[in-house]
């Protein structure tokens, strides 16, 4: 079935308004899922909720949590382990270098807090973490109770 187009300009008008209000909806979007810095120079609450992006891995006896920390050191993080939570906190600084001025600035200082709640009870005196390439490595070792344990099977006599 075919529609008449009024011929005035303002239907244009209205779909061309819909459709630049539905391409900004869909760049906050994008801006949200993806990060980065919003309009008034601050940053979205999502990508403050998941940075630094991470993986939480169980690799049998011990579990494993990377996460990206570019350009933070080993003192610019700060590692907890309470009872089955895991914390990971600490601030990215940026400032230009002595004698110089930013001329554009992408990346911002920013203080965080991640917390994770571990599947397993864990081995808290074993626990080891470094920092190297901007990954932070986090290899916990789950308690002796967590362990898989393999049980022998007897036949009935």
């Amino acid at each position: 079935m075919l529609t008449r187009w009024n011929t005035g300009w303002s239907d244009f008008d209205d779909t061309f308004s819909a459709m630049s209000q539905l391409k900004a909806t869909m760049d906050r979007a994008f801006e949200d899922v993806f990060g980065g810095r919003l309009a008034d120079g601050g940053t979205s609450s999502l990508t403050m909720r998941t940075w630094p992006r991470t993986n939480l891995i169980d690799a049998g006896t011990k579990l494993i949590l990377t996460a990206e920390v570019p350009g933070l050191s080993e003192n610019d993080i700060k590692l907890t382990l309470n009872q089955d939570v895991l914390t990971l906190s600490g601030e990215r600084r940026v400032r230009a270098p002595e004698g110089y001025s930013a001329h554009r600035q992408e990346r911002v200082a920013v203080s965080f807090s991640r917390s994770f709640t571990l599947p397993c009870q864990v081995n808290t005196e074993s626990t080891t973490a470094r920092v190297k390439d901007g990954i932070l490595s986090v290899t916990i070792e789950k308690a002796a109770d967590a362990m898989p344990r393999q049980i022998a099977i007897r036949t009935a006599s």
